[in-house]
């Protein structure tokens, strides 16, 4: 079975940062040998609350996504797997649909409530109660209207991190093995 790995940073949060890095090391555990890191840039400053520059930030990525991701032949592998973060849940589940990746396991690190638009099947979702990108009651509803499994970290922010090093570490073990699992084993 041939698997390929994607990962759709957030426009902050690369691909080094703690929850793809161990996210990747994970999936290539797993057999997902094959892996791609998309690498996107948008400098417009601050579009947290601006509709319009969330939108033009959206479509730059997006955009540029497609490129990178134009040489893969995605006929060529049985299993797909999308790990976003962030505006990067809007762009991989968006990608899929568009694609018609139908079958595409996605998971997604803080999920910003555009993502469920393209509605994405065989997922699931992690976020923070302190997340201000997010309005956290508009997230678990929309996951339990798409009926994806959205686990919830009180007083965690945009990075599923708080003001104790220590619980960060102790979230971080819980989301990695729910990473893990999902990748293994699915819903």
């Amino acid at each position: 079975m041939s698997k390929i790995a994607v990962y759709f940073p957030g426009i902050g949060y690369h691909c080094d940062k703690p929850l793809l890095y161990y996210s990747r090391s994970i999936a290539n555990k797993l057999g997902y040998e094959n892996a791609r890191k998309v690498s996107y840039t948008y400098n417009a400053g601050n579009i947290r609350g601006n509709d319009e520059k969330m939108k033009e930030a959206y479509e730059t990525l997006f955009a540029q996504a497609e490129v990178e991701l134009a040489d893969i032949v995605w006929t060529e592998y049985d299993d797909v797997l999308f790990i976003s973060k962030s505006i990067g849940t809007i762009i991989a589940a968006s990608y899929a649909k568009k694609y018609g990746l139908i079958g595409a396991k996605h998971i997604l690190y803080t999920p910003l409530a555009q993502t469920f638009f393209f509605a994405p099947k065989n997922a699931i979702g992690f976020i923070g109660t302190a997340d201000p990108w997010s309005n956290i009651d508009e997230i678990t509803q929309l996951s339990t209207e798409r009926q994806i499994p959205l686990i919830v970290y009180e007083n965690c922010n945009h990075s599923l991190e708080c003001d104790d090093t220590l619980k960060n570490i102790e979230t971080l073990k819980d989301v990695m093995q729910r990473t893990r699992d999902f990748i293994a084993f699915g819903n």
